[in-house]
């Protein structure tokens, strides 16, 4: 789903969206002040010709053709409404599983990588108790007293558990580490499943994920969880791929970004100790160069 442009106020845009209709071109319309009422296209391949249809209207809104394909339109969407009443009786409306937190609602991914990490916070006592998680964590690890000891190569996963490489993603110590964790993947994960897909986002969780517990354990170990790696990635993904290509719909507000990257910076202090500081390290910049490339296509 992309922006083909903007109109000046809300009738032009329902009216040109009634337009695109007809044309068999799907399309909604949201208020994006100051630029005025967006005009989302759902499918890739009619982008072109909903542009070019955009640039004829825009030369003259007030034709007639316009209103009266606007009528067309109503009595298609009823005859469509119609023929999906028996379906939707069959299916439960996503609205009714994921209740809406923004415009863009929950996404069903988001939904389930937050309900993983709580299960697993739950199952281990919010991190204290490693044993009953142990194989989730990159490499099985031995604590006596003050001594800390693994086998270094990561032999699990050289031997078939590749799972090992996400997991640590799950993995949570104390409250407010996955509370936080948790509110900014549901608002940065949410925005990407809808503006562009569920598979999107799961590619980005899997690369950033997998790339930046890598370099978190060969730098200290594999004693380290959480899924802020993977939050950062995806805040450098929609701040540069928003900030580029601003008909992704994806936005971050310029405070947002700032509030993010100064507690980007205290977690390098001794203010805040005990912080895997590679894992956000990482996923910033894999999510700040992924933006920026897959903003290319659109320049």
């Amino acid at each position: 789903m992309r922006v083909i442009g903007y109109l000046a106020d809300e009738p032009a845009a329902r009216t040109f969206a009634d337009y695109l209709y007809v044309q068999g071109i799907e399309s909604q319309v949201e208020s994006h002040m100051p630029e005025g009422w967006a005009v989302w296209v759902s499918e890739e391949d009619k982008l072109e010709q909903a542009a070019s249809l955009l640039e004829v209207f825009l030369r003259n809104p007030a034709h007639p053709k316009y209103l009266a394909e606007g009528k067309g339109a109503a009595a298609l969407r009823e005859k469509q409404q119609r023929g999906e009443a028996t379906y939707r009786k069959k299916l439960h409306d996503r609205r009714h599983l994921f209740r809406p937190l923004r415009d863009y609602g929950f996404g069903p991914l988001t939904f389930a990588l937050i309900a993983i990490s709580v299960i697993v916070a739950l199952y281990s006592k919010m991190g204290s108790a490693t044993e009953p998680i142990m194989r989730l964590f990159m490499t099985d690890f031995m604590v006596e007293g003050s001594f800390m000891g693994w086998h270094p190569g990561l032999p699990e996963i050289r031997h078939g558990e590749l799972w090992r490489l996400i997991t640590p993603i799950f993995i949570h110590f104390g409250v407010m580490h996955i509370l936080f964790n948790m509110l900014w993947l549901r608002d940065l994960g949410s925005m990407i499943e809808a503006r562009q897909s569920t598979g999107r986002l799961a590619l980005l969780v899997v690369v950033i994920g997998v790339c930046s517990n890598l370099a978190q354990y060969y730098y200290s170990g594999p004693v380290f969880g959480g899924m802020s790696g993977v939050v950062y990635g995806l805040l450098g993904y929609i701040w540069i791929r928003g900030k580029f290509d601003p008909g992704s719909g994806l936005y971050l507000h310029p405070q947002t970004v700032i509030m993010m990257l100064i507690w980007f910076v205290a977690c390098f202090t001794p203010l805040v100790p005990h912080v895997a500081n590679t894992v956000h390290a990482v996923g910033l910049v894999i999510g700040i160069v992924w933006g920026y490339l897959s903003s290319l296509r659109y320049r």
